[in-house]
């Protein structure tokens, strides 16, 4: 995984504030492979109740924190489309 430990903290600490306690977030795409360079960071997560205006908050959050793109997907707990299946083989639950 490409993100130091600030980083994680600094993800999972805002997901928590802005969309709430209960998330769930999950590291998936180019940011999970050590041998790539560069890219930005794929995340997705599941909460209780998404709100686009929340996940906006929090996408412009993170980007702002980390200086660097990010990519936030929210869904619901339990969600089976193909982007959570794919977070969820492919990904690392941060």
């Amino acid at each position: 995984m490409r993100l130091t430990p600030a980083q994680i903290d600094t993800i999972k600490s805002t997901a928590q504030a802005v969309l709430g306690e209960a998330v769930q977030v999950t590291l998936f795409g180019s940011r999970v492979d050590e041998q790539q360079k560069g890219g930005d960071v794929d995340l997705y997560v599941e909460t209780t109740r998404p709100d686009l205006m929340k996940k906006i908050r929090c996408k412009v959050s993170l980007q702002d924190q980390l200086d660097m793109p990010v990519n936030l997907i929210v869904k619901p707990f339990g969600d089976r489309s193909p982007i959570a299946l794919i977070a969820k083989q492919e990904g690392i639950r941060l």
